[in-house]
């Protein structure tokens, strides 16, 4: 970490820590040089650039008291301390897709650093380990000099239906391959991770539920993005190379984007003050489960990216004349009420959060399944009936560099007239907009992402069944039909609707 300043504050001191560091980066089949000067990586970096600003302009919002470093640090590098801290992490997130319209990258690695706080602690209380301690130590590093953490769980996986050691390479999911005095050695892969190019430090998590026989792959370390071993190979985006394009129209959202890569891991070395579960695989479960309810909440994020798309399709419908427009209107409400729903299940999980043993807090798991299950659908309505509004236009429109041809562009500026009023190029830039959510390089963050990130849809599916406790919801339609006669269902409520009906705080 040799360029990382002592306290990152601003944007620009972010930007600037990113400079001068050894990364092994692949992008397009080359080794890339210095990635923030590069063009199709620098909107990933503007766009967590932004999450420090925002830290300084509403201070509130997006920071926290920290009763760990007694300081006043991101709300990203934040152990959660109250139900109202996981509402603010949710309102944060939404503001930064507002301001964004893109990924913001650092989620992953708040969401991880929270489900790490409590697996710790009772790791340790099973076993007599030291992991909680080591895991705080690196807290108040990482809090100190407010540094970016990214969060690595998805492994390539192989064959779906074998385990990390029934595979035929067992790199498929990332092991311990060797140890000694200092720390391990590990090696393997993980995939589709968001940001980790732009982060500071990476911790390493197992994806899936272990068995004794993958107590090799049952490891959670902290590494730092430039460590010795560590390729990058950077993921294609659509319509990324406009970015390479002279003019900033085209990109659709010139400024900021998203990212991802898959990081190879060869003898990766992590010192074993960095190492928070070595072998423990019966809780690899345990963190794996904490670490999606936080993060399938966090889902809300999309809601900030639907505000600026439900924007963007309310204006090229004013450009195109038709605002007042019955069927127009109609698809604006339809595309709202989907947008309010997600946040509405998001916030609703982060409110009704418990202390865990350790101190955090952690959101309802069931309605965190029912936030991220309902991003896996409503993006996608939500991204038609902006593409519904825009017209045929926004995928056929010429491209900035006819626009500014002395022979062509006087001829689109004709033909592409909307409303009287309405400057061509404002009608333009608003398609390419639209355009980069639904198709373009932001549709990786709004649509896919939304599908696939924190879990897809049956994962999602399955917690919500495990919960839903149907045998307690026979009874209560049997009691009221007056049924007495019939086999008796399991009475005893959930978990779920103990959290629901709760009057106070109480320790789980």
């Amino acid at each position: 970490m040799a360029n990382v300043l002592k306290t990152i504050r601003s944007g620009d001191d972010y930007i600037e820590s990113l400079r001068n560091r050894n990364l092994k980066i692949y992008l397009f089949g080359e080794l890339v040089k210095e990635p923030v000067d590069h063009p199709i990586i620098r909107p990933s970096i503007n766009a967590v650039a932004e999450t420090y600003d925002l830290a300084m302009r509403e201070e509130s919002l997006a920071s926290a008291d920290s009763s760990i470093t007694g300081l006043k640090v991101n709300r990203f590098l934040h152990i959660a301390e109250s139900a109202e801290d996981l509402v603010l992490q949710n309102k944060m997130q939404r503001k930064l897709g507002q301001n964004t319209g893109t990924c913001f990258q650092r989620c992953v690695g708040m969401d991880a650093m929270n489900s790490l706080h409590s697996t710790t602690f009772e790791i340790d209380e099973k076993h007599g380990t030291d992991y909680h301690k080591r895991f705080l130590e690196f807290v108040k590093m990482v809090q100190q000099e407010n540094l970016v953490i990214g969060g690595a769980m998805t492994d390539p996986k192989g064959d779906r239906s074998k385990g990390p050691s029934e595979q035929d390479d067992p790199d498929l999911f990332t092991r311990v391959v060797d140890s000694d005095e200092k720390g391990v050695y590990v090696s393997g892969a993980k995939a589709h991770q968001t940001g980790c190019i732009n982060s500071h430090w990476i911790i390493l998590m197992p994806t899936i539920r272990l068995t004794e026989s993958d107590k090799d792959w049952a490891i959670v370390g902290a590494i730092p993005a430039d460590v010795e071993g560590l390729t990058y190979i950077y993921g294609r985006q659509s319509c990324d190379t406009r970015a390479m394009e002279e003019g900033d129209i085209d990109s659709g959202n010139a400024k900021f984007g998203g990212q991802e890569a898959l990081m190879i891991l060869d003898r990766v070395f992590i010192p074993w003050d960095k190492i928070f579960m070595n072998g423990e695989f019966e809780f690899a479960s345990m963190l794996v489960e904490r670490f999606t309810c936080y993060h399938r909440r966090s889902y809300v994020c999309k809601t900030g990216l639907g505000d600026v798309l439900i924007g963007a399709a309310a204006t090229i419908a004013d450009y195109n004349g038709v605002p007042k427009v019955s069927h127009i209107k109609d698809k604006i409400i339809e595309m709202t009420h989907l947008n309010e729903t997600i946040f509405a299940a998001g916030i609703a999980s982060s409110h009704q959060g418990q202390k865990m043993k350790s101190g955090v807090y952690l959101n309802d798991d069931m309605l965190a399944q029912v936030c991220k299950h309902n991003v896996t659908r409503f993006p996608y309505e939500i991204s038609r009936l902006a593409q519904d509004i825009a017209g045929g236009l926004m995928v056929t429109l010429p491209s900035e560099q006819d626009f500014r041809h002395p022979e062509a562009g006087p001829m689109l500026k004709k033909y592409l007239a909307g409303r009287k009023g309405v400057d061509v190029e404002n009608r333009m830039r608003i398609l390419r907009l639209i355009e980069n959510m639904t198709l373009g390089r932001n549709s990786v963050g709004y649509l896919t992402e939304s599908m696939h990130g924190a879990g897809s849809p049956q994962a999602q599916r399955i917690q919500i069944q495990r919960q839903m406790q149907i045998g307690y919801k026979k009874n209560l339609a049997k009691n009221l039909a007056g049924i007495t006669n019939d086999v008796e269902e399991p009475n005893e409520p959930s978990d779920y609707f103990k959290r629901v009906f709760k009057t106070k705080d109480s320790v789980l």
